[in-house]
């Protein structure tokens, strides 16, 4: 049995056609048909019923078809990750990032990959923190950032930074008596009526974890997972938020919306970079990694990106 030989199975078992396979595998039809009757006589068992209809596979064919594509795809892989390992990196670079994080993150990065990296194609994925822990799970990307690892310890991460959580007002919409942009307690929270992901969302879960030993309640007066949505209708006077500044930037650099430090205690959050060891490790994807910090690097010394420490990028 060689990886020839379960291409023409496969390509048989999908096409459900001896004919149609040998069009699709260029080889001619009766060499097609010696290949799997020499796989049936070396597995001792029948592989394909026969018909003038065409042919479908046995109990048996379906059990080497599942491992043939299993084999296949591990070959072709490997094939990818030897060629991307050469001088040069090149080939696609997923990255699932947060929100908040592709907000301020997602754009300079790609702009330095394209520049830096001309054969590497990013694709930078915007989700939610539970959508990239499951593909970093199935290995659907090479890297994802998450804030919340106690669900998959068991992947490689490292903490880049702690960043600190805000609270956002319209400019015209300060809900306490303090001068606006003054620091907010965390018991006068509950005095302002926010809009906050569901509680299914990294963030929420986060902020309500973190209130718990306070004995404070907040009073979400509505719940909605899209940022950009939040932004919006905080910016119109029709709420109040709390998100990292980094995830609001954008509006506060317009001046529509003031943002505050929240104390007693402060409400903060690690950032993690996560890979799954188990999917290989390409040059692109390392170089990508590398880009990567050196932009958060730049985003944290320009302030736009705003963090208590930073374990791993700090070093240049």
């Amino acid at each position: 049995m060689d990886i020839r030989q379960l291409r023409y199975f496969v390509a048989i078992a999908e096409e459900g056609s001896l004919s149609a396979a040998a069009l699709r595998v260029n080889v001619a039809q009766p060499s097609l048909s010696q290949h799997v009757i020499a796989l049936e006589r070396e597995l001792d068992v029948t592989l394909l019923d026969r018909s003038p209809r065409g042919v479908s596979l046995t109990q048996s064919g379906e059990v080497l078809l599942s491992h043939a594509r299993e084999v296949i795809a591990a070959l072709d892989q490997a094939r990818e990750a030897v060629r991307q390992s050469g001088s040069e990196p090149l080939g696609e670079v997923t990255f699932g990032l947060p929100s908040s994080i592709a907000m301020v993150l997602s754009v300079p990065l790609a702009e330095t990959v394209r520049l830096e990296l001309p054969k590497v194609r990013l694709r930078a994925i915007d989700a939610m923190s539970g959508f990239i822990k499951e593909w970093l799970e199935d290995q659907s990307v090479d890297l994802g950032m998450l804030y919340d690892i106690s669900a998959v310890r068991h992947l490689s991460h490292r903490q880049l930074m702690t960043e600190e959580l805000h609270f956002f007002s319209a400019p015209d919409a300060w809900p306490f008596e303090t001068r606006a942009g003054s620091p907010v307690p965390v018991t006068d929270l509950p005095k302002a009526e926010l809009v906050l992901p569901s509680p299914h969302h990294g963030l929420r879960v986060m902020i309500d974890r973190s209130i718990k030993p306070h004995g404070v309640v907040l009073n979400v007066a509505t719940e909605m997972d899209g940022l950009g949505q939040i932004k919006t209708m905080v910016a119109r006077g029709s709420g109040y938020t709390i998100l990292a500044p980094a995830a609001a930037i954008d509006y506060v650099e317009r001046g529509e919306l003031i943002m505050a430090p929240i104390v007693e205690p402060a409400l903060v959050r690690p950032v993690y970079l996560v890979r799954n060891p188990a999917k290989p490790v390409t040059r692109a994807s390392q170089e990508v990694e590398r880009i990567t910090l050196e932009v958060i690097r730049d985003l944290v010394a320009r302030g736009i990106w705003q963090a208590l420490d930073q374990p791993e990028i700090a070093a240049g």
